[in-house]
């Protein structure tokens, strides 16, 4: 009688079965242990060299990444890379070394992610058709274009992976001006143009998301002013370039300069009181170097030369003042009511593009606070209770972060919780 061969496994590890049975497998075989083992020495990395005295050094325009909470489940696990990786104490230069090497060897910018640098996304209608969704990490971090111009990636990478379509961008964008108005307050929505909408002129030939990046742009300016009343700052800022006879954007930074802040309070205060800007007296005042933050996501530290300027509202002594802030605590900014400034309370929204407005707001606004667009929904109550302080509220919004449903305060859920408050102190 033939023996039956068994037909289930063994009810033991595969660890345990003798050597020569044909599933044992080792537990930890060598290439285990050196995976542990590099594992152990990458997440250890940050705690061991920062004991040693070794400090991360930010790369990117936002805080590094930080430790996973143990209360947030799997999220502990999956947060657990990035934080290791943005945390290296050795990073900065590590960066610098493999761009430089990349740049002069290949000609091209180093893969310093998975995906970052890829070939051009969109090229025809039917191809895009068969591809699935993007991911935002198919995308560049930063674009390089010609005459030595630098653009961040995200002006592509977000409007071509939104998280918001623009149907509901725009719902989020209106339900804010009617909170806000329900309220008997008055609604200013600004929106700072990307560098790539002001000077596509250098952009490379070729790029990552070209297509895709257009048509949202296109898209983007053919409904958002009309559809949601935001004062479009194109034609100002160009018409402000052209009579100084240079680019109003800094050609290695995303931000515009401080002519581009001072155009935007010009705009806000003929909305708010047309006329009030004819007494204002603009002469030019310190120069200073500015820390590029393009080239630092290369690696490279460079900066951009500055000029600041002077504003007197009434026509006579200089009114600026320089706070340095990035709004994620409330700027405040009072002063002296002078002819020519516009004294209604105000409360603003803004992000970096603010920043290079922020002394000229202090020039010519007798009473206003900033806040950045983060902390809406983060902190609806207190941001609520910031906003209706203001008879004024004006929303300063980046067309990347808009383009792309990026903002949380675009969610109408956040605008009625922050309305309620607004309503409870009616105007």
């Amino acid at each position: 009688m033939s023996r039956t061969e068994p037909t289930e496994l063994p009810a033991v590890h595969e660890s345990w079965l003798p050597r020569e049975h044909p599933m044992h497998r080792p537990r930890h075989g060598r290439r285990q242990r050196a995976a542990l083992v590099c594992a152990l020495l990458f997440l250890t990395a940050p705690f061991s060299t920062w004991l040693l005295g070794a400090r991360a050094e930010q790369l990117e325009n936002r805080p590094l990444a930080e430790f996973p909470g143990i209360t947030e489940g799997w999220g502990f696990l999956t947060g657990l890379s990035p934080w290791a990786a943005e945390n290296l104490p050795f990073r900065g230069p590590a960066v610098r070394s493999v761009h430089g090497i990349s740049q002069g060897v290949f000609g091209e910018q180093a893969r310093l992610e998975a995906g970052t640098h890829s070939s051009p996304v969109g090229t025809g209608s039917d191809q895009e058709q068969s591809r699935p969704p993007l991911n935002e990490s198919v995308f560049p971090k930063v674009i390089e274009g010609k005459a030595g111009w630098l653009y961040l990636g995200h002006d592509v990478a977000y409007p071509c992976t939104p998280k918001r379509g623009a149907d509901e961008v725009i719902a989020g964008l209106r339900r804010w001006r009617q909170v806000v108005e329900a309220s008997g307050r008055r609604f200013e929505l600004v929106i700072a143009p990307d560098k790539s909408t002001m000077y596509p002129a250098n952009l490379p030939e070729n790029y990552a998301g070209k297509d895709c990046a257009g048509r949202a742009r296109q898209e983007f300016w053919q409904r958002i002013p009309g559809e949601t009343g935001a004062l479009d700052m194109r034609e100002p800022l160009r018409e402000v370039a052209d009579r100084n006879g240079r680019a109003i954007y800094h050609d290695i930074d995303t931000h515009w300069t401080h002519e581009g802040g001072i155009t935007m309070v010009y705009q806000l205060a003929e909305r708010l009181a047309p006329g009030s800007t004819a007494t204002w007296k603009v002469l030019p005042s310190r120069a200073y170097p500015h820390s590029a933050d393009i080239p630092d996501l290369l690696g490279q530290s460079r900066t951009v030369p500055i000029q600041a300027y002077s504003l007197a509202p009434d026509g006579g002594a200089d009114n600026t003042r320089f706070r340095p802030s990035d709004f994620h605590e409330p700027l405040r900014l009072e002063s002296e009511v002078k002819p020519g400034m516009i004294d209604q309370p105000t409360r603003m929204v803004g992000d970096s593009f603010t920043q290079f407005a922020s002394p000229y707001l202090a020039a010519t606004f007798s009473d206003i606070a900033v806040v950045h667009p983060e902390e809406i929904a983060k902190r609806p109550q207190e941001t609520g209770a910031l906003l209706a302080e203001g008879d004024v509220v004006t929303f300063e919004l980046s067309e990347r972060f808009v383009s792309g449903g990026r903002y949380d305060l675009l969610d109408p859920a956040v605008a009625d919780q922050v309305g309620a408050i607004l309503a409870a102190d009616p105007r």
